[in-house]
C-alpha cells in the first residue's frame, strides 16, 4: 500500500483516484479552489466535470498543498497543462530529493517549448519526474471500463513502481524509457484532433477522418523522432493509440472544439462553448514553432494554427490541405 497524492480535482484526477483507491492506496487529492474542494467533500464527486464518478469516502480532500504532499510516496500532477508551471513552482521547499512526480497532463509550453516534465524538472530539480499516458478519457477510467496506458520513466525502476500502484484488471500499465517521445505523443495529438473535429463540423466523413489521423501521426512521429523521441512510441498506446481515442471519442474535448468551429464557432466562442481547457489550443504554437525550428513539415499543424490564430475559415484550411504540392507517400521508399 502507498500513500499518493493527486494534484488537481478534475476528471482525470479524480478518474485516476479509483484506480489507486481500487488498488487499496491511501489517496490525498489537491484543488487550489475551495468551491471544488467543497463539491469534493460534500458530494464525493466532481459534478462538473466528471458526473456520476465516484470518489471512496477514505480520500482525503484537500486545499492545503503542503498537507497533501507531506510524506507521500508518489505525487501526480493532474493539473490542466497550463498550470503545471505554476503548481510544480508551488512545490518548492515542500517535497524531498528523489519525490517520485507522475505527470498526467498532456501539453506544450509555448513561451519555452517544453514538455509538462520538463515543466516540472525545470521547477524541481531535486525531483523523479515521470510520466504516464495513453488513450484514457476519465470518463471510461471512472467507470473501470478496461484501458491501456504507459509509464514512462528515466530508469526501469521507477516506470515498475508506477506501473505497480496503478495497474489491475481494468487497468493495464505498460513501461518505456522514451519519456519525451509519450510527452510530444500526448500533447500533438490534441492539436490533430482539433482537426478531426473541424472536418466533422464541416460534414465530412470517415475518409476525412482517416485521413487526418494517419497523416496526423506522420507530422507528429517525424517531429518526435527529430526531437529524440522513438518510432515505436508514436506507432503505440501515446502515440496512434491516443491519436485514435482523440479523434474519435465524444468524450474529447478537443474534437468538440474543433466541431464547433467546423461549425462556424471562433476558437474563443468553441473554447467558451466547451467549458474546460482544450490543451490543444496551448500546443497548437508551440507545435508550429517546433516544426519551424527541427524543419519538419506539418501541414496540418500549419492550417490548424491559421484557423485558430489568423481567421482562417475551417473549408479554406481543408480545401488548401487537399490541393498542396503532389508528393510520395513515403519519399525515402525507393523505385
Amino acid at each position: 500500500m502507498a500513500k499518493v497524492c493527486i494534484l488537481g480535482g478534475g476528471g482525470w484526477g479524480i478518474g485516476l483516484s479509483t484506480v489507486l483507491s481500487d488498488n487499496g492506496h491511501d489517496v490525498t487529492i489537491w484543488s487550489f479552489l475551495q468551491s471544488e474542494v467543497d463539491m469534493l467533500k460534500n458530494d464525493w464527486e466532481n459534478k462538473k466535470s466528471l458526473p456520476g464518478v465516484m470518489i471512496d469516502k477514505k480520500t482525503i480532500i484537500t486545499n492545503s498543498l503542503e498537507a497533501a504532499v507531506k510524506d507521500k510516496d508518489m505525487v501526480v500532477m493532474a493539473t490542466a497543462s497550463s498550470f503545471v508551471r505554476d503548481t510544480a513552482h508551488s512545490l518548492r521547499g515542500l517535497i524531498p530529493k528523489g519525490q517520485i512526480i507522475v505527470n498526467v497532463a498532456k501539453g506544450l509550453e509555448d513561451s519555452t517549448l517544453y514538455t509538462m516534465t520538463d515543466i516540472i524538472s525545470d521547477e524541481l530539480p531535486m525531483a523523479n519526474v515521470a510520466v504516464l499516458s495513453g488513450p484514457s478519457h476519465a470518463e471510461e477510467v471512472g467507470k473501470r471500463m478496461p484501458t491501456t496506458c504507459v509509464a514512462g520513466a528515466k530508469d526501469r525502476y521507477t516506470a515498475e513502481y508506477i506501473q505497480n500502484l496503478f495497474a489491475n484488471e481494468v487497468f493495464r500499465v505498460y513501461t518505456s524509457p522514451d519519456v519525451l517521445g509519450i510527452e510530444l505523443g500526448g500533447a500533438l495529438k490534441n492539436v490533430i484532433a482539433l482537426a478531426a473535429g473541424i472536418a466533422d463540423g464541416l460534414g465530412f466523413g470517415d475518409n476525412t477522418k482517416a485521413a487526418l489521423i494517419t497523416r496526423g501521426i506522420k507530422e507528429i512521429s517525424e517531429l518526435g523522432i527529430a526531437m529524440g523521441g522513438k518510432y515505436s512510441t508514436f506507432a503505440g498506446l501515446s502515440g496512434i493509440g491516443d491519436l485514435i481515442v482523440t479523434c474519435a471519442s465524444i468524450h474529447s474535448r478537443n474534437r468538440k472544439a474543433g466541431f464547433l468551429m467546423g461549425q462556424g464557432m471562433t476558437m474563443e466562442a468553441a473554447m467558451k462553448e466547451v467549458n474546460m481547457v482544450v490543451e490543444g489550443v496551448y500546443s497548437a504554437k508551440a507545435a508550429k514553432s517546433l516544426a519551424v525550428k527541427y524543419n519538419i513539415e506539418m501541414p496540418i499543424i500549419e492550417q490548424v494554427n491559421r484557423v485558430l490564430f489568423d481567421g482562417k475559415s475551417a473549408r479554406e484550411a481543408v480545401m488548401d490541405l487537399m490541393i498542396r504540392n503532389k508528393t510520395s507517400e513515403d519519399v525515402s521508399l525507393p523505385w
